[in-house]
């Protein structure tokens, strides 16, 4: 019997020391499952965030001249130069860029057919337009009665500028001119270089490339100084406008750090460009904008600026109005509300 109690003794004690290692291992298993969550956090809240790279187009010309300090900033922005409107209209159309820079009407134009889904965030080129000669032709907008103009930019801020400066002065444009439309501004060089009585509008910096072929070639009249002429005459003073950067309202809605970032650089962008003309020049340059040389010449004619907020709005608006009453399809057939105007939505 006492062997019987004395194996009885050991059973016991085995299954006892089992019983404490099983708890061990659970309390061990338990520990590390508590534990593991801690640091799968920790190695997820190292992860990186991915920076967000804005996608801007431009045009080649003063738009894209006062952005040339944005380029090399290749981890921020990914540019797309164009060379014509409509290769930057279905970028903005289908979503594939961020931001814009778009003639003033055409922005108007967008926002209307994308059923709003795009805003202006600045005004970034004042009016480029010029009528050049090669001599004394013409002094005053009266002097271009009874003159062939050669001209592009039919249909778009070019033909109502002109228009309206030469309505204003009392001349009807479709009886008392001849404005011969090219397709492009460079046929319209081209023409004055083959004609030496010729006139012609052009903008910058197709002046100073038309001055670079021929020295006989100055400016006879700015069209910024004859709208604001008209306009003034008129009761209503505005300037006349080329281009402005439209933001896809989504992308602003989503980012506004990023989009409040570019636009604080942008500004600085233009006030370099214009204070810094040989530098800047180079750099339009390289990005292959304009050449360096035409660059160096045109900038002071450029009316490179980046007018935001309230004067954005007032300038914008009077100019779009002043369209509109010319042809209501210049603007995309209506004015457009107020949320088109960055900050009031």
């Amino acid at each position: 019997m006492n062997k019987f109690y004395r194996l009885l003794s050991v059973i016991l004690a085995a299954a006892m020391m089992l019983s404490f290692s099983a708890c061990g291992s659970e309390e061990e298993t338990t520990g590390a499952q508590s534990e593991a969550p801690s640091d799968v956090s920790t190695e997820e809240a190292s992860v990186p965030v991915e920076k967000t790279v804005i996608k801007v187009a431009a045009l080649k010309g003063p738009t894209a001249m006062g952005m040339v300090q944005l380029m090399d900033d290749t981890d921020s922005y990914e540019f797309t130069l164009a060379g014509a409107v409509d290769e930057v209209t279905p970028l903005v159309a289908k979503g594939e860029v961020d931001i814009a820079a778009v003639p003033a009407n055409l922005a108007s134009v967008l926002y209307n057919n994308l059923e709003g889904k795009v805003a202006v965030i600045a005004v970034n080129t004042l009016g480029v337009l010029y009528i050049v000669d090669h001599g004394a032709a013409v002094s005053s907008v009266a002097d271009l009665k009874g003159k062939t103009i050669y001209a592009s930019g039919q249909g778009a801020t070019p033909e109502y500028a002109l228009n309206y400066i030469l309505q204003g002065n009392g001349i009807d444009p479709e009886k008392d001119v001849t404005i011969e439309w090219k397709s492009e501004h460079a046929e319209c060089v081209s023409a004055l270089m083959n004609d030496a009585e010729g006139i012609a509008m052009l903008p910058q910096p197709f002046v100073t490339t038309a001055q670079m072929k021929d020295e006989a070639v100055h400016i006879s009249l700015d069209l910024n100084e004859e709208w604001d002429k008209v306009q003034t005459a008129a009761g209503k003073p505005g300037g006349l406008l080329t281009g402005v950067a439209i933001v896809r309202k989504e992308f602003a809605e989503a980012h506004p750090e990023e989009l409040q970032s570019f636009m604080a650089a942008y500004a600085q962008s233009v006030e370099f460009v214009n204070n810094n003309t040989a530098e800047a020049a180079a750099l339009i340059g390289a990005k292959d904008i304009v050449p360096e040389g035409v660059a160096l010449k045109a900038l002071p004619y450029c009316n490179i600026v980046c007018i935001t907020g309230d004067e954005m709005k007032e300038m914008l608006s009077e100019y779009l109005g002043v369209l509109f009453e010319q042809n209501p399809k210049a603007v995309g057939g209506h004015l457009p509300d107020y949320d088109f105007y960055f900050g009031d939505y």
